[in-house]
């Protein structure tokens, strides 16, 4: 592995050679004084130059607004150009907090909150990590959805990079235009599956920007190493094509080897501009590219796909969990998933893999526990030959069923999950058979957003008697049900990639492996604690959210050392401690 390594050089210099400016920010330095380490010390604003006066208000970075002191008034040219009271962050933060929350719609206050980040970096990521519950469903699913959906309304300055088949043949040129050097995370999507809302091509763009304000404020990593980035290959959706306000290319998708080329460039560049250690993650792609890119590009790249590896390990995470509460073992269980895609599919592989991980028992006779249903019915041998490549592993011996419900009656399943992007599909009657079945029955309604899941926690409650242990993708209030209240685990994949992204970046990791998302998923279930478990919670609540990623980053960068795919040496001593330690915080810097 160390002469391969030694081989692969970025700049000049092996990925094993650890520079100077090498910091605990995974070999970047902290050039904005972001990360907990810094939070004492004095800070110039650079920007080109040193940033002041109407600049330094104008730049999200370093602005404070009200809250520069006198002496920074004096220092840096601010004298009348801000009204003469000082004010704490904290005052700032209460007084925006309260504004938004008088908004009605969900969407202003998604505008709110963008506007807000463009214009006081710092304020934003601390008004995100204080009110986390209140605010991740504004900056992400389900609200995100429908800023999506209106994207090209609202759209106010660029939040990240757009790469379109105009720019083919100078991608590199492209990401040279971003003014950030030191990125270490980029999401990407090409807009063709977002959530459960299919493709809004261009507009696209809100998930990348969602997911990169979550790797901040979830999981540490600096705003500034972040970069969102939409592939623009053209839409499908004859609605935005008609529409006047729509922002992408105004023509149908480009496919085959027009698309595959341009992506192509695109991954090559990246290596070349920010090297070896960048993590790429893919996101809201449709099936048959999402595989596709998956399996080309993870043996050459630091990929991840969170539709297909980061909600398998929530989801495993959950269901790891719930064994205490069933008593019973992984492999007891006999699953269903209603939806065979990128999700589906991913779950059962990684459930697959835990079981042969804890029994020895081989994959192939792992996988028979596991039974997928997807438009035509139950997936079973006969259908084999007609089946896309990603489903036949889960093709078993069986008769075949039409429908989710006769497939609930045959198979018999004690848990089901939904990862079909369809609302109401957990009808009454199949979810009263779940209840007939298993004293306790396990459902999981992951699709998002809220209109598209499979059925809510109300239901899935009432249905079963109260006897359910249920868990969603986007969030449901708790449920009182004969006089017990029932808290709703969200199995929300921000409990996972942040801190999959920060165990990644701290350890300099080359790639990702399986094992690295197993770990992931463990370290989430240790943090069910038999307070929540009393409370029939799956999952720990997410106030306490940095804290877990921490946890989740230290495990994903031990199980990088131990496979050899870390670069960043000597291992630390306590990889806790030092997880806490590389991660953002938002709290004002002082000025020279």
């Amino acid at each position: 592995m160390e002469s391969f390594l030694k081989d692969h050089h970025r700049g000049g210099e092996s990925v094993l050679d650890l520079s100077p400016r090498a910091t605990c920010g995974g070999g970047v330095g902290d050039l904005y004084c972001e990360d907990r380490a810094s939070e004492d010390q004095l800070v110039t604003p650079w920007t080109i130059s040193v940033a002041s006066g109407y600049s330094l208000l104008r730049d999200p970075h370093h602005n404070k607004g009200l809250a520069f002191t006198e002496k920074e008034r004096d220092a840096h040219y601010l004298r009348g150009l801000l009204p003469p009271t000082v004010l704490t962050q904290e005052l700032q933060e209460k007084r925006i907090l309260q504004n938004i929350r008088q908004y009605d719609l969900p969407l202003h206050k998604y505008i709110a909150m963008m506007e807000l980040a463009e214009r006081n970096e710092r304020l934003f990521y601390k008004l995100l990590i204080d009110n986390v519950e209140e605010l991740l469903p504004i900056v992400y699913t389900p609200t995100v959805g429908e800023a999506c959906q209106k994207y090209g309304s609202i759209f106010h300055r660029p939040q990240g990079l757009y790469i379109s088949l105009k720019e083919k043949g100078k991608i590199l040129e492209v990401l040279r235009n971003w003014p950030e050097r030191g990125i270490q995370v980029i999401v990407v999507t090409d807009g063709e599956r977002i959530l459960g809302l299919g493709d809004l091509g261009c507009q696209g763009m809100g998930i990348p920007v969602g997911k990169l304000s979550l790797y901040t404020a979830l999981g540490g990593i600096r705003p500034s190493a972040c970069l969102p980035i939409t592939i623009d290959v053209g839409t499908n959706n004859q609605n935005l094509l008609n529409d006047e306000f729509y922002i992408g290319l105004r023509h149908k998708r480009a496919t085959g080897k027009e698309y595959y080329d341009l992506l192509d460039e695109f991954m090559t560049a990246v290596k070349q501009n920010y090297g070896e250690k960048i993590l790429i993650q893919f996101e809201d792609f449709a099936n048959h590219n999402a595989f596709e890119l998956l399996a080309k590009y993870g043996t050459t790249h630091l990929v991840f796909n969170d539709d297909i590896q980061g909600t398998a390990s929530v989801v495993l995470a959950g269901l790891v969990a719930s064994l205490k509460l069933l008593d019973c073992s992984l492999a007891d269980h006999t699953f269903l998933f209603l939806g065979a895609g990128e999700a589906g599919t991913g779950i059962a592989e990684l459930i697959a893999l835990e079981i042969t991980k804890r029994t020895e028992i081989p994959l192939n006779e792992a996988r028979k526990k596991i039974w997928l249903v997807d438009s035509k019915g139950l997936i079973v041998h006969s259908r084999k030959e007609s089946l896309q490549h990603f489903k036949k592993p889960w093709a078993h011996e069986h008769p075949h069923c039409a429908n989710l419900l006769d497939a609930v009656k045959a198979i018999k399943p004690t848990a089901l999950i939904g990862t079909s992007g369809v609302g109401k599909t957990f009808t009454k009657e199949v979810v009263k058979t779940m209840a007939t079945l298993n004293k306790k029955p396990l459902i999981m309604a992951l699709s998002n957003p809220t209109s598209q899941a499979e059925c809510t926690a109300e239901e899935a409650y009432t249905w079963t008697e109260g006897r359910a242990i249920f868990a969603s993708g986007s969030p449901f209030d708790p449920v009182e049900y004969n006089g017990k209240t029932h808290v709703p685990g969200q199995a929300n994949n921000a409990y996972i990639f942040p801190g999959f992204g920060l165990g990644l970046v701290m350890s300099g990791a080359i790639r990702v492996h399986d094992d690295m998302l197993l770990a992931a998923a463990e370290a989430l279930a240790g943090q069910v604690t038999p307070e929540h478990y009393d409370k029939g919670m799956t999952y720990p609540p997410f106030t306490n959210i940095r804290n877990i990623s921490a946890h989740i980053a230290a495990n994903v960068a031990a199980k990088a050392y131990d496979l050899g795919l870390a670069t960043r040496l000597p291992r630390p001593t306590d990889l806790v401690k030092y997880a806490e330690s590389c991660m953002y915080t938002p709290n004002y810097r002082n000025f020279r």
